[in-house]
């Protein structure tokens, strides 16, 4: 059975209604991403960055996955599938997708500031005061501006295996998930779907300027 390994970035959760990481001016919903997603952030205002991320959250319990989720899942049935995707967001997985790795966190989990590699999971608000078990500080289990990326080595070693390469929604610009799909093997068959793409098809990367619903058909059709 083929691996086909899928990179996912915030464009195939926008047809959810999942708005975009930042918007053209740098700011996302209205705030300074290093307010709201850096340690020093968090360290300054603690409660902003919190209610930030508390109507994050709430806003995905409001929303559906889209066609592009549910065809990922049903890859599955023909294909072994590995998801590395660089949004928070469970839509993946409410799809019916089986093998998903996060690399920069989950909104429906929590970590304490001080141990990174404890989650808890969670559907409701985190406050200022809502403590661990071991009594320290709740935050989201995201991965913010300056801090390391655990799962990246894992993420490099799935590349390594890949079959079948496909980009979904990802500008591929930025590191070092951008650096990904370098850790294929040369000359595996590489699939980049965005409305915008950043690359042009060349060799073996073949380029499909649709939006992540109608590039994922045919992409389908492609293999």
């Amino acid at each position: 059975m083929k691996h086909i390994v899928v990179l996912t970035g915030a464009g195939i959760s926008a047809e959810s209604g999942i708005k975009t990481f930042r918007d053209a001016d740098g700011l996302w919903e209205g705030h300074d991403v290093m307010e709201v997603a850096t340690p020093e952030g968090f360290r300054a205002n603690p409660e902003l960055v919190l209610d930030f991320y508390n109507q994050r959250r709430r806003q995905l319990l409001d929303v559906e996955p889209n066609s592009a989720h549910f065809d990922l899942a049903e890859l599955e049935t023909n294909y072994n599938v590995s998801i590395i995707t660089q949004n928070v967001d469970d839509l993946h997985e409410r799809a019916g997708s089986s093998n998903v790795i996060h690399l920069h966190g989950e909104l429906t989990k929590s970590r304490n500031v001080i141990d990174e590699d404890t989650f808890f999971d969670c559907k409701n608000d985190i406050k200022l005061g809502d403590l661990c078990p071991k009594g320290h500080q709740l935050r989201p289990h995201v991965v913010w501006f300056g801090e390391a990326v655990p799962m990246i080595d894992k993420a490099m070693e799935i590349c390594e295996t890949a079959d079948i390469l496909l980009i979904i929604g990802t500008s591929m610009q930025v590191y070092p998930a951008a650096g990904l799909m370098h850790y294929v093997p040369e000359g595996t068959p590489t699939y980049f779907i965005d409305p915008k793409p950043s690359m042009e098809s060349k060799g073996n990367l073949k380029v499909i300027a649709e939006s992540a619903t109608v590039g994922m058909k045919q992409f389908i059709k492609l293999i």
